[in-house]
């Protein structure tokens, strides 16, 4: 596989796994808002440092679970009932989201550097996320658990993050406002992301049926 597709391919699914609003992205923006973009970007730096090494731990994961055919089915199932509910929860029945109030606790930019460093490293979510992710891009045959495809995803992937936390900083302030980030309609973004994964997923499955 092309490594620039395989590179996109990191960069896309990094890119859905971060537009939900969360602690990272939402930091990020905030920082930017209460300091000054450049320490925004210091901060989104750090977290895309330990994105490589997370998406990179987690390709290790699915090369693993590649061997282990049985294994791999089993997760595949149990993805496609978790993002089932969980785009059930964020079309039907979430309700408000509260914006988390993070207030910056430090000020130079080695320490955002730092900070964005510590706050992805507790954020284990996307591990799993990408060792899924990256069995699935595997079994449609967009992608092999070389040396090279790996670290080109990886950079991809971090690439992919770094541009979604730029957009919360750049543009946050500006449309934070609009109709399109009220709850509702955010909510409607996420289980619609989801709903997607889903059916990818249902359709894997029946496939290796």
């Amino acid at each position: 596989m092309n490594i620039t597709v395989i590179f996109f391919l990191g960069l896309i699914i990094a890119l859905i796994g971060v537009v939900p609003p969360g602690l990272l992205n939402m930091t990020a923006a905030k920082i930017s808002l209460k300091e000054g973009y450049a320490r925004g970007i210091i901060f989104s730096v750090g977290v895309c440092f330990i994105v490589f090494l997370q998406t990179y731990i987690a390709a290790m994961f699915a090369r693993y679970l590649s061997n282990h055919q049985s294994v791999v089915e089993i997760l595949q199932r149990v993805a496609f009932v978790i993002f089932v509910l969980i785009t059930i929860y964020f079309l039907l029945l979430a309700k408000s989201f509260q914006k988390p109030d993070v207030e910056p606790l430090a000020k130079s930019k080695q320490s955002r550097f730092f900070q964005g460093i510590f706050l992805s490293a507790i954020n284990v979510f996307p591990i799993p996320y990408q060792a899924y992710m990256t069995i699935t891009i595997a079994s449609f045959g967009w992608f092999a658990f070389d040396v090279t495809s790996i670290v080109t995803y990886c950079s991809g992937a971090s690439t992919g993050t770094f541009v979604m936390l730029y957009v919360y900083i750049f543009f946050f302030d500006k449309v934070k406002d609009k109709k399109f980030t009220s709850q509702k309609n955010m909510n409607y973004i996420i289980g619609t992301i989801t709903g997607l994964v889903a059916g990818v997923t249902f359709i894997n499955i029946l496939m290796e049926l």
